[in-house]
């Protein structure tokens, strides 16, 4: 006979199962429902029910059992405070396991493990409380009026084309190009001054590195007597 071997090992140790099924006890009382594999969902079962027939108890004994599981304060606060309460007329059976076929990756079978008490929320609140737990703004056209997707949109809309800044950003563009127009006169008349010794450009009398010239020190190719005439090559004999 099987004696001694109740339950599934999972293909894991006893250290590495017992931490499996407490990180999806803190999920499963966090978010009261939870996705998993169906040997997974029906191994936590048992166990969360303990749990929470346990929370149903309120005793400071209980409380530390259940933090040895739950490892949190917070969820042990909301398991005594808000959960066990709700299952306070029923003697058992606080969990359900819908089946969800096979997994597409490699087939394994799933399933849905969630309270039996559980509703499910609207889907602008789980909008809400999704992008609040991500630190962002609410949904569109969430809230009682809308005010996002209503008049205040609207408003928002027509403004959006004039904004206040641009007219300031036009306005100090213009004094600035105001202030750079006589620096920029200013240069060119006194680009336009010829330095003292130097030669008049070519281009109008422009100064600047332009307007230089430099002497002309390129040797003459043959050499002039002062007399005129070329000069001898070698003596000349007499009669």
């Amino acid at each position: 006979m099987r004696h001694a071997v109740k339950g599934r090992k999972l293909g894991r140790t006893t250290s590495h199962r017992e931490a499996l099924f407490r990180n999806q006890l803190q999920s499963l009382m966090d978010h009261e429902r939870i996705i998993t594999t169906l040997p997974k969902a029906k191994e936590l079962r048992p166990l969360a029910e303990r749990v929470i027939t346990r929370g149903k108890q309120g005793t400071v004994h209980a409380r530390r059992w259940a933090l040895r599981w739950l490892l949190r304060r917070d969820l042990v606060k909301k398991l005594f405070d808000d959960i066990a309460p709700r299952f306070s007329e029923r003697p058992g059976g606080y969990l359900r396991i819908v089946k969800l076929g096979p997994r597409q990756g490699d087939g394994a079978e799933m399933a849905v493990i969630e309270m039996v008490d559980r509703v499910a929320p609207a889907a602008g609140e789980k909008a809400d409380k999704e992008s609040a737990a991500k630190g962002g703004k609410p949904a569109k056209g969430a809230g009682a009026k809308g005010t996002r997707g209503g008049a205040t949109g609207k408003a928002g809309k027509a403004g959006k084309g004039d904004s206040p800044g641009k007219p300031e950003k036009a306005a100090k563009g213009d004094d600035e190009e105001s202030e750079k127009k006589p620096a920029r006169a200013a240069k060119a008349a006194k680009a336009k001054v010829a330095k003292p010794g130097s030669k008049p450009a070519p281009d109008g009398g422009k100064g600047g590195a332009r307007g230089k010239q430099k002497p002309d020190t390129k040797r003459p190719t043959s050499q002039q007597r002062p007399g005129g005439g070329r000069k001898p090559s070698g003596p000349q004999k007499t009669g």
